[in-house]
């Protein structure tokens, strides 16, 4: 009958309308499932890059990315007419402790220095693993004495921490024709005297040597 065709015709309509919406939600699921994947790569790809810039051991920069931010940081100064400060810090005795204690208790060491420069700088500041017993930071804001004064308590941290540490340092001025090697070697040279002044005294610091008037 007409009636029984008008019904029939109704009971399929519903039909398709009920699949459509099934294979809508179908596609939401799945445009869902794509979008969880993607923010899933994009967060192993972040997890890579800082893999790929920070050291395993302390969690602060490698040499190579570490002097990219240091680029970056010295031209903000520059941009913004700040004062920066740049330490190179060798941790004092550590050969002697991985030939003596083993390297566990120099990468304990090596640990405890990161942890104090978090602890003592500013989250802002730089630091970079430079090397094996090498710690470069850079202080931006501060003048050279307040620079001094703030490694100062990292030391004072190190010597409370367990394996009682400590570090020397020398510190370099951000002037305007540097380039991050350039200022890094200046660094590195108040280190060696520092190294020369302190003999075998233990966490010293000095600063690069006045130029010439």
């Amino acid at each position: 009958s007409q009636a029984e065709g008008d019904r029939d015709t109704a009971l399929a309509d519903r039909g398709a309308a009920l699949a459509d919406r099934g294979a809508g939600a179908g596609e939401r699921t799945q445009a869902e499932g794509d979008r969880d994947t993607a923010l899933a790569d994009r967060g192993a790809s972040a997890k890579e890059r800082e893999h790929s810039s920070h050291d395993d051991l302390t969690g602060v920069y490698l040499r190579g990315a570490g002097l990219v931010e240091l680029a970056r940081d010295m031209a903000r100064a520059r941009r913004t007419e700040e004062t920066l400060v740049l330490g190179f810090a060798d941790v004092d005795g550590l050969k002697a402790i991985n030939d003596s204690r083993g390297h566990a208790a120099g990468d304990r060491m090596l640990l405890e220095v990161a942890n104090a420069f978090r602890e003592k700088l500013r989250s802002h500041d730089l630091v970079i693993r430079y090397g094996g017993d090498e710690f470069v930071c850079a202080i931006s804001g501060l003048d050279m004495d307040s620079a001094t004064k703030r490694l100062a308590l990292v030391n004072e941290n190190l010597a409370a921490a367990p394996e009682h540490g400590s570090i020397t340092v020398g510190l370099a001025e951000l002037q305007p024709d540097d380039s991050p090697k350039a200022l890094i070697a200046r660094a590195d040279a108040a280190l060696y005297r520092a190294r020369e002044a302190a003999q075998s005294d233990a966490g010293s610091q000095a600063t690069e040597a006045p130029s010439a008037e």
